[in-house]
């Protein structure tokens, strides 16, 4: 009787069919590491070089239809998706990232090239930033779970914190803001065609390198938009103690470019730029100018801590929560 799960006969392997272990082998061998990776997968853990002395640590996870959808984004896009969104947090520190570790869970029957697809878009996304992925974990789930932990150097700067922001320093943006909620309003209405907006919203591109050049740059504060620009200089504000101002004139560039999307979707453009997030910008404050690359956006202003729009509190969806 044919093993179905096992790839023989006609029927594809499996991860159940392969196992664990030849699995982890498939999707290891053959891959290039940075300098950084001193061992990479083989032992019971890898080895990374800090450099700088100090190790910038983030992690996040992706859960299979509430982060990501597979009738819409192919498993490449996801493993792309789910490095890029733990990069921007290295570089949302001032730090550059170096290596990932991925815990990927999933259930048994899954196709082991869908498992392959996967990992071939975390290793194209983390040859971006010229990181590697020197490790991780495969469990058997219902669904699909992807958990990625991003190190980080920062090659002798200090941190950017949430907490630098001063009255009289600008706000600038480095990236674009409000195409990945559009992306999304798109796959969820079914409407067709915005094929740039519509793949914004499976793969973000975060600005690297920019994270980097503005801490070299004396950024005071920095952080990645993933929940929604206003609810994440929120964050910032309240961390600084000071006021944010932002300019819809210094955004008028992110809310044209949506506008077609956004009538052909019954929808405000300002809310995708404004709260839309998972566009993974860095958004930093600077004393002076802000260095090439970054457009300002707005400034801060002495307290209470707060972000307004044009001189108002901003009255729309408040931006993306977990719970």
């Amino acid at each position: 009787m044919r093993d179905e799960t096992s790839g023989t006969g006609d029927e594809p392997p499996t991860l159940h069919g392969l196992g664990e272990f030849a699995v982890i082998d498939e999707l290891v061998r053959g891959r290039r590491q940075p300098d950084a990776v001193l061992l990479g997968p083989g032992d019971d853990a890898a080895v990374v070089s800090a450099g700088d002395g100090r190790t910038v640590v983030s992690t996040d996870v992706l859960v299979q239809d509430r982060h990501f959808r597979l009738d819409w984004s192919s498993p490449h896009d996801v493993g792309r998706k789910a490095i890029a969104q733990n990069a921007a947090d290295i570089e949302a520190m001032g730090a550059r990232p170096t290596a990932f570790v991925v815990g990927f869970a999933a259930p048994g029957d899954t196709p082991a090239a869908q498992a392959g697809a996967l990992v071939d878009g975390m290793w194209a996304e983390a040859a971006r930033v010229g990181a590697g992925i020197v490790g991780g974990d495969l469990v058997s789930c219902p669904q699909w779970v992807v958990s990625v932990t991003v190190l980080g150097d920062l090659d002798g700067r200090a941190p950017v914190l949430r907490s630098g922001a001063r009255a009289g320093a600008v706000v600038a943006v480095a990236g674009e803001l409000g195409r990945s909620a559009a992306g999304y309003a798109l796959w969820h209405s079914a409407i067709g065609g915005f094929d740039e907006l519509r793949r914004r919203h499976l793969v973000p591109q975060p600005p690297y390198g920019q994270g980097p050049a503005a801490a070299a740059a004396g950024a005071l504060a920095m952080i990645d938009v993933s929940d929604g620009l206003v609810a994440d200089l929120r964050h910032v504000a309240e961390a600084s103690g000071t006021g944010i101002e932002l300019s819809t004139e210094a955004l008028g560039a992110d809310r044209d470019a949506l506008v077609a999307a956004a009538d052909a979707a019954g929808a405000d453009p300002w809310a995708w730029v404004l709260a839309g997030g998972e566009d993974h910008a860095l958004v930093a404050c600077y004393a002076g100018a802000a260095p090439p690359g970054w457009r300002v956006i707005g400034g801060v202003v002495d307290g209470p801590a707060r972000v307004l729009v044009d001189g108002e509190e901003w009255g729309g969806y408040a931006g993306w929560q977990s719970y």
